[in-house]
């Protein structure tokens, strides 16, 4: 085979940044299960459900808000890359629409859903925060511009649609899945069609009171 069509090899890790990288993913895959489960559970259940020793896991994350922070962050950065991605679609109500449809499936706003209030958000988040409402905003005003969408929804109305979904919960996660999306659709279809939606949408900063940290 010709060289020019070789893959260049990925670097690979040390051995102990490698198992420190594993052991993050397997921190943060462990802390989203039992956090969303039970907000007020302690940092030592993470450690036993990741299967780490609870040196390793405050190595990495000094106390229990700096996982929550940090499990709240990457949720955030996975809701950016998606709508960031569906921007690239030249069909703003497919993009749109499958910025949705993607966005449930990761289950993002669970941890919008259960973890608000629960720490203190720092001013790292700060940059995405702004970029979220950036593509929320330019998300929903090329989908306007299709005609396809109800002229009096608001990028602030599609928090409200993602927190819905999330909400829906049922023991077997397959079944979670598929009657998320089903909630979904019918909402797609709302969106769709003309008429008046009782009251005004969701005014900017509106949510903002549930951040702040519980007592």
């Amino acid at each position: 085979m010709s060289k020019q069509n070789e893959t260049p090899a990925q670097p690979r890790l040390p051995g102990r940044k490698a198992q420190a990288a594993r052991n993050d993913g397997l921190i943060l895959e462990a802390a989203r299960a039992v956090f969303l489960d039970d907000p007020t559970a302690p940092i030592a259940a993470v450690a036993e459900r990741a299967g780490v020793g609870i040196s390793a896991l405050y190595r990495r994350y000094p106390s229990k808000e700096v996982l929550l922070r940090t499990l709240c962050h990457e949720g955030l950065r996975r809701y950016n890359a998606e709508a960031d991605a569906a921007l690239e679609d030249s069909d703003g109500w497919r993009g749109f629409v499958g910025f949705l449809e993607r966005v449930v499936d990761a289950d993002v706003h669970s941890l919008t859903v259960r973890l608000a209030g629960t720490f203190t958000p720092d001013g790292a988040m700060l940059p995405d925060v702004l970029h979220s409402g950036e593509v929320t905003e330019e998300l929903v005003r090329r989908a306007h511009a299709t005609g396809r969408l109800r002229t009096d929804v608001s990028a602030l109305d599609i928090g409200l649609i993602l927190e819905a979904c999330a909400a829906i919960t049922m023991p077997d996660q397959a079944r979670t899945a598929e009657l998320r999306r089903r909630v979904l659709a019918l909402m797609i279809d709302g969106l769709r069609t003309e008429g008046d939606l009782p009251g005004p949408p969701p005014a900017p900063g509106e949510f903002a009171w549930r951040w702040e940290r519980k007592a």
